[in-house]
């Protein structure tokens, strides 16, 4: 190394050594400026900037090696051939357009090391050429060996290079493979020149300018060339930098002055549907509907009209603000397409008023309605429609079926209903009807009737699976209320008496209804309460076996003691707690105290509980008598809980797994009411029922009914076939108890045997009814 620094200081002239690394560094940093320009760039100008990448390499790499032989002192002038010299111009570029293709096209280290290979291999050959290009009387001798070292640690250098370019970020991706490609230049040049022996003849050198003419020459149009390049990639990437981002914007832009516009990007042109040669030198209020556009102040909004527009409901915004272009004051005026903004708004407004499935008006757009009505003081009628027999066909034949019929239906009703009247969908299958200006109630009862006969007309079950009813509830302003929460709720509850009586017809309000209405209202406050305020209680009815009298268990019963009604009938409470929702809370109630009671009696007694239907569709029923059991230590073998048939109408794959889990756990299941539901003998078939109980229905009548007697005897007879032990309930009589004995049923439960109350030593009720 010392020895080449001794070659270089010695034998080179420094000044030129130093315009020719300022040739190599300046080139370099032009190359790879372009090359990244090269990989950024579109398509169309990617070949362009690879070309002049080459070239710029190509002359810079030349430039320093013939600027380095110029700087060379020698006892003769040198001399060159001008066409290896243009040769060895050609090698370099050539090779350094190969090296970086193959880069463009893949970045990865083998072909950065092949591409690194290829420029050196270039820079070599152009060395060589360039030697060989030196005219007599110089006599030129290289020693290859150097060389080829060089030439590999260049290889190593160039590939380093490429491979920095290719994965590096910001200036780095350029100074560093530029520093790479400055050594390996000067290294290659000056390790090569060591190594050559030039001897030199006893001629006197002729043209002795022509070095300084090359010199020059070389000097000045390599600074041409690199510069030309690197100002034509910096301008490039400014100006198309400009464009690209006037272009990307999603607004237009139009730079005007003196009413004329200057400049458009390409959205600008797009939205007024014309190239940018016909807008440029225009009048701007040549392409809006407002005339106001031209003469828009900095700061304003406007919103207009594009002249001329083929889309029906365009709309555009244009915004004003002052800006220097060419060196003077003008205008730039944004322009953002509203036409979707527009549509949306007017889709969201339409969504804010109506239902989406049917298109009728919405909850909101009806109250809406009916408070202007009540303002505007003119007699009205209101119905309150609701679809019967609606949520078993859409669980029958799913979602889409359901929504089929409630578009039928709203198409129906708006038929059925006149030009000024309106119908609205506020809920799942609910429906509403305003009828506007009535002269008196038999206009409403006639709608009423046509809104029902023509819903009956094309929901015809006998052709159609899927047809429903429907119940409507009736009112009138101002006879049944004279503001709209008042009409709503007196709506509600004429359709509730139109569901209670049977379905499929109109009610109209009235003070009975309300009455009642309100009272069942009363019942269901206080009934949430209940349990909070200790009024609930359990009473227990014995269960015998019918032969020997003996108390076999207790079915617990509830009562509700209220401090006003007194004692509520359950036949009244229980179906107001399943609607309401309360039913939960209270059977877990009954069930735990029932349980926590039934651990202080004797082991042999059995207990059993009452569970509702709305019970058994819960999911975590299982779970909660799990924990009543574990909580109480009560043994699950002495429980039973018993299920009406009609449990198992609904969802009854879901309650018969229920029934399995609960089952799972040792406690019995009993078929409550049995003979009065639906489909007993499939349901018997398909869970193991641990008991079946005789409705009282059927008992009490046995003894003066044939008919009621081959019940209990059929089911009876059923119970020992499928050896489940039959239970009589409602035995009241001492014949009764005989003839249920004599039919097989082996345990009873009736007032003959004791009244509900609470639990007595067990004993044998025979005796005591001696």
């Amino acid at each position: 190394m010392s020895y080449l620094i001794d070659h270089v200081a010695a034998r080179h002239d420094s000044t030129i050594v130093l315009m020719a690394l300022v040739i190599c560094i300046v080139a370099a940093l032009s190359i790879f400026t372009q090359l990244q320009r090269a990989f950024e760039c579109v398509i169309g100008r990617r070949r362009f900037w690879l070309a002049s990448a080459a070239i710029t390499a190509g002359a810079g790499v030349w430039s320093t090696h013939f600027i380095s032989m110029i700087a060379y002192r020698s006892a003769d002038r040198l001399q060159f051939d001008q066409s290896l010299t243009a040769l060895s111009a050609l090698i370099a570029a050539g090779a350094f357009a190969l090296a970086f293709a193959l880069l463009r096209r893949s970045g990865g280290i083998v072909v950065a090391s092949l591409c690194g290979a290829i420029a050196t291999g270039g820079i070599v050959g152009m060395h060589l050429t360039g030697m060989a290009a030196i005219r007599h009387p110089a006599v030129v001798a290289t020693d290859i060996r150097p060389v080829a070292v060089a030439a590999s640690l260049g290889w190593l250098a160039l590939s380093a290079a490429f491979a920095l370019f290719v994965r590096g970020r910001g200036s780095r991706r350029i100074y560093l493979p530029a520093a790479g490609m400055v050594l390996t230049t000067i290294f290659l040049h000056f390790v090569a020149m060591s190594a050559a022996v030039i001897d030199h003849g006893h001629g006197t050198a002729r043209g002795g300018n022509d070095t300084a003419w090359l010199l020059y020459w070389v000097v000045g149009a390599s600074f041409l060339l690199v510069a030309g390049t690197a100002a034509a990639s910096v301008l490039d990437r400014f100006l198309t930098d400009l464009r690209g981002l006037a272009d990307a914007t999603s607004e237009g832009l139009l730079i005007t002055g003196d009413d004329r516009i200057l400049e458009a990007n390409e959205r600008a042109c797009a939205l007024l549907g014309v190239s940018r040669g016909e807008v440029i030198w225009t009048s701007v209020a040549c392409w809006f509907e407002t005339a106001d556009a031209a003469g828009l102040s900095p700061g304003e909004s406007l919103r207009t009209r594009i002249t001329g527009s083929t889309i029906e409901d365009q709309l555009v915004e244009l915004t004003a603000r002052t800006i220097e272009y060419r060196g003077r004051a003008a205008t730039v005026i944004a322009l953002r397409d509203l036409t979707e903004t527009g549509r949306a708004e007017r889709a969201i407004a339409h969504l804010a008023s109506h239902d989406t499935l049917t298109g009728l008006a919405n909850r909101a757009a009806c109250d809406g309605a009916l408070a202007a009505a009540v303002r505007s003081g003119v007699p009205f009628g209101m119905m309150a429609i609701d679809l019967d027999r609606f949520r078993a066909v859409n669980d029958l034949f799913g979602h889409g079926a359901g929504d089929a019929i409630l578009i039928r239906v709203a198409r129906i009703l708006e038929q059925a209903i006149g030009a000024q009247d309106m119908v609205a969908r506020i809920g799942g299958d609910e429906f509403v009807v305003l009828q506007r200006q009535i002269g008196s109630l038999d206009d409403t009862r006639r709608l009423a009737a046509h809104v029902a006969a023509s819903l009956a007309a094309e929901m015809d079950s006998a052709r159609d699976p899927t047809a429903i009813g429907c119940s409507l509830g009736v009112v009138t302003f101002p006879r049944d209320g004279t503001d709209p929460e008042t009409l709503r709720h007196n709506a509600s509850v004429a359709l509730t008496r139109a569901k209670e009586d049977g379905r499929g017809r109109a009610s109209f309000f009235d003070a009975v209804m309300d009455r009642d209405a309100r009272e069942r209202q009363s019942l269901e406050h206080d009934l949430r309460h209940a349990i909070c305020r200790d009024q609930l209680r359990l009473v227990y009815q014995p269960l015998v076996a019918t032969a020997t009298g003996d108390v076999v268990g207790y079915e617990a019963l509830l009562r509700w003691t209220h401090p006003a009604r007194g004692a509520v009938s359950p036949a009244l409470f229980i179906p107001v707690a399943e609607e309401a929702g309360t039913i939960g809370a209270i059977g877990e109630w009954v069930l735990r105290q029932a349980c926590r009671e039934a651990a202080l009696w004797p082991s042999q007694l059995s207990l059993a509980v009452n569970v509702s239907p709305v019970q058994l569709r819960l999911p975590s029923l299982p779970e909660l008598v799990r924990a009543v059991l574990d909580d109480n230590g009560f043994d699950p073998a002495r429980l039973e809980l018993e299920i009406t048939e009609t449990a198992l109408l609904r969802d009854r794959e879901t309650s018969l797994a229920i029934l399995r889990e609960i089952r799972a756990l040792g406690v019995r299941i009993a078929m409550d009411d049995f003979g009065t539901g639906y489909s007993s003998l499939s349901n018997l078939r398909h869970f193991p029922f641990d008991k079946i109980k005789i409705d009282r229905s059927f008992v009490s009548a046995m003894h003066e009914d044939e008919a009621a007697l081959s019940i209990v005897r059929a089911v009876a007879g059923l119970g020992k076939g499928l050896k489940l032990p039959v239970v009589a309930e409602g035995v009241e009589t001492e014949q009764q108890r005989r003839m249920v004995q004599a039919e097989g049923c082996l345990l009873a439960q009736g007032y003959l045997f004791g009244r509900p109350g609470a639990v007595l030593p067990a004993r044998r009720i025979a005796k005591q009814r001696a």
